[in-house]
């Protein structure tokens, strides 16, 4: 029997409601239909049975870029095909709009991969900290990795190695590492330059720097970076927009291309360049 999740977003009640059409459709289809405790909640369906998204067969995620993030999380690294579902405002990940899912679902459930629908590989990145050489935690993320200064109104020193080689200390408010999926979000706001998805590298971005050397970098892949916090002050290390410590001087963050990769399903090819046109409202000529 196969087993279908959601992840939606709980506070929007146009998402909720097209939650629990799936969870209808699936149970028409004698599939089960898994969803984590607060969604399951606030869904509040007879089709719908709190569970670990990372045992299903295919991720639904119902909002927007936000919520897509919180799916790939709740996954913990399993290669789910996820299926994100926009609504409303128009997003870099979601593949169908709301009057296209049933009729995509279908697509799913009866179609050949390659023929009827196709799997978009995404990068991830792996981010581990360590303390006193002892490691704190493992983390991924899609679009990015952010070591930022912890109090207002100060900088931080960042020293940096790339591949076990001392590259330069960043006096900065931070670092953003992204992914080229996250290329598009916080480190665009920080004058970090556009990548196609499609390429695997590693962009690192400094946040506000008070130094002369002020730009991004492109790195390749393989290369792993490592990140030392020095000084005097704490930093917060936050994955796709989510804290998930915070780190005294001293202590480490190392970031490089995860094995895992985040796996879309798509129904036709997604123009990267079209969906930037359409952000900013970018004419022909």
């Amino acid at each position: 029997m196969s087993r279908i999740g959601i992840a939606v977003h709980r506070f929007r009640p146009d998402a909720l409601e097209v939650a629990r059409e799936v969870a209808a459709w699936a149970s028409t289809h004698q599939m089960v239909t898994i969803v984590d405790e607060a969604d399951s909640a606030a869904i509040n369906s007879p089709h719908v049975q709190p569970g670990r998204l990372a045992d299903v067969d295919l991720l639904v995620s119902i909002g927007g870029d936000g919520t897509m993030l919180r799916a790939i999380r709740s996954l913990e690294g399993a290669t789910v095909p996820v299926l994100g579902v926009n609504l409303g405002l128009l997003g870099y990940l979601a593949a169908v709009e709301q009057e296209q899912l049933l009729p995509s679902l279908e697509a799913w459930r009866t179609g050949v991969e390659g023929t009827h629908f196709f799997y978009d590989d995404r990068m991830l990145l792996e981010v581990a900290m360590w303390s006193n050489n002892a490691r704190l935690a493992n983390h991924l993320a899609l679009n990015e990795v952010v070591i930022e200064k912890k109090d207002a109104g100060h900088t931080v020193r960042l020293a940096v190695d790339i591949d076990k080689v001392p590259f330069t200390t960043y006096a900065a408010d931070g670092l953003i590492l992204s992914t080229p999926t996250g290329s598009t979000a916080y480190s665009m706001s920080a004058r970090g330059p556009i990548l196609s998805p499609r390429l695997r590298a590693m962009l690192l971005t400094p946040v506000s720097p008070h130094m002369l050397f002020d730009r991004s970098m492109v790195l390749d892949a393989p290369e792993v970076v490592r990140i030392e916090v020095i000084g005097h002050r704490h930093v917060n290390v936050a994955t796709d927009g989510d804290l998930v410590h915070t780190l005294k001087p001293g202590d480490v963050v190392e970031v490089r291309a995860a094995n895992e990769v985040a796996r879309f399903v798509r129904f036709e090819e997604q123009r990267f360049h079209q969906i930037l046109k359409t952000k900013f409202g970018l004419s022909d000529r």
